[in-house]
């Protein structure tokens, strides 16, 4: 569980390092661009995790497990 929740935090506070979306964090890409690298494959190691486990969870409508966090962070700032 520690562990799932360390990733939902990366997901918000991890940005996107390249590409048409470069400096977006990671749970704000479009749902296209993650099917994108779906369909082309996602990058190795950590990045591709992520956006594999952001693809997940916008195919199966889980946004709102992030809700909290993602409020967490904004009043961090």
């Amino acid at each position: 569980m520690e562990q799932a929740n360390e990733t939902l935090s990366e997901l918000i506070s991890q940005k996107m390092p390249f590409g048409k979306y470069k400096d977006w964090p990671i749970y704000r890409l479009p749902e296209s661009y993650l099917v994108w690298f779906h369909n082309k494959g996602f990058p190795k190691g950590k990045l591709g995790g992520l956006l594999a486990t952001m693809y997940e969870i916008k195919l199966n409508g889980l946004e709102y497990l992030l809700k909290p966090l993602e409020n967490k962070f904004s009043s961090n700032k």
